[in-house]
């Protein structure tokens, strides 16, 4: 359905520089499952399981999954709006885990969230003017609440949205406009990372264009800094059109990363080309054979051992049930994470974290 997006052609921005601007290396995240009076700790949920990346400066990576695969938890642990179980995340040369409170504080001007529902993202007792100015007074960037008004009739102008609405209230709006309210708040700070969760995949498609188009004109504005984009999707092909690189989650793990068009013309990973396979095109000539996956998504509680797609992948080896594979590089701007490819160099998690491909 999402094949019909009427996005704007020009390509994703060129503005990312070799110096990245987050680097994640060997993310955990696991919830503890307790059980009992005393609340023992029986179990863990591993939703996030060893994910290392980079983003550049005014760059949009897409980062992609099922439900469940862990993508969301990932954009909140960077975010530190959960905390992380293991690993390290680097944010414009600080480690976010080791900041303090008033660290932390100071450095949310610099990182921003769109998150997924626009109908319960906003707090309906709130104006337009209070809830994306909010943060402007919070974080005395305003001295004013008629100086924060003006700054929110100007946001709102660049989002697409009438300065005039600033005093209504979300109930008064269309889950397009919700999300531009949302987009407008997340972009108040003139922040240089904003995680995109899911920003698109409850709106109607149309309205999915519109809202590209905004985030992509938005990466361009040199008033607002050019921010980097971590964008959350289940979608490859509204992935596609935003998107300069693309990392394919599965089970908490990233199991391939790409440069966008050289994913989309050579997928390596099985469960990538599954995802590929599945994707609507208009000309059924052109489809590409559907590749069905059996059985379902293993629990994160006790993933498989070895590589954690083995029990329904279509090309499973013998080692792939004992052996986890490490990501080998395909090329300086690919790697999966599959024994397919085992006569290729492997690339560690501080490679995939400093960037593979300098």
């Amino acid at each position: 359905m999402s094949s019909m997006l009427d996005t704007k052609t020009r390509g994703p921005s060129s503005a990312a520089t070799t110096a990245p601007l987050l680097s994640v290396r060997d993310l955990k995240k696991w919830f503890p499952i307790k059980k009992g009076l005393l609340s023992k700790v029986v179990a863990h949920v591993k939703a996030v399981d060893g994910v290392s990346f980079t983003l550049g400066r005014g760059e949009t990576l897409g980062l992609v999954g099922e439900s469940g695969c862990g993508k969301t938890t990932v954009g909140r642990t960077i975010l530190r709006l959960i905390e992380p179980s293991g690993g390290e995340v680097l944010f414009d040369g600080k480690r976010v885990f080791d900041l303090d409170n008033s660290e932390m504080r100071a450095l949310r001007e610099d990182m921003q969230i769109i998150f997924q529902d626009p109908y319960s993202s906003l707090n309906p007792r709130m104006t337009v003017a209070a809830i994306v100015g909010e943060a402007l007074l919070v974080h005395n960037i305003v001295k004013t609440k008629a100086e924060a008004r003006d700054r929110v009739a100007s946001l709102l102008e660049r989002v697409g949205l009438s300065p005039k609405y600033v005093n209504r209230y979300p109930h008064e709006f269309s889950g397009g406009q919700r999300q531009r309210i949302g987009i407008a708040r997340a972009l108040a700070m003139r922040p240089k990372f904003i995680v995109c969760d899911e920003a698109v995949s409850a709106l109607d498609v149309s309205i999915q264009a519109q809202i590209l188009n905004i985030l992509m004109d938005l990466q361009e504005d040199e008033s607002l800094g050019r921010p980097s984009f971590l964008f959350i999707a289940h979608d490859l092909s509204v992935v596609r059109h935003i998107s300069r690189r693309v990392a394919v989650m599965y089970l908490g793990q990233i199991v391939e990363l790409a440069q966008t068009e050289e994913l989309f013309a050579a997928p390596s990973h099985p469960y990538t080309r599954a995802l590929l396979s599945a994707i609507p095109v208009p000309d059924p000539d052109k489809k590409p054979q559907r590749i069905l996956l059996e059985g379902d998504v293993p629990t994160p509680i006790n993933p498989p051992s070895g590589c954690h797609f083995h029990t329904r992948c279509p090309e499973v080896m013998p080692r792939c049930r004992i052996e986890e594979p490490p990501a080998f590089k395909m090329s300086a701007t690919h790697a999966a994470q599959c024994w397919l490819y085992e006569g290729k160099a492997p690339v560690s998690p501080v490679g995939m974290a400093l960037g593979f491909e300098v």
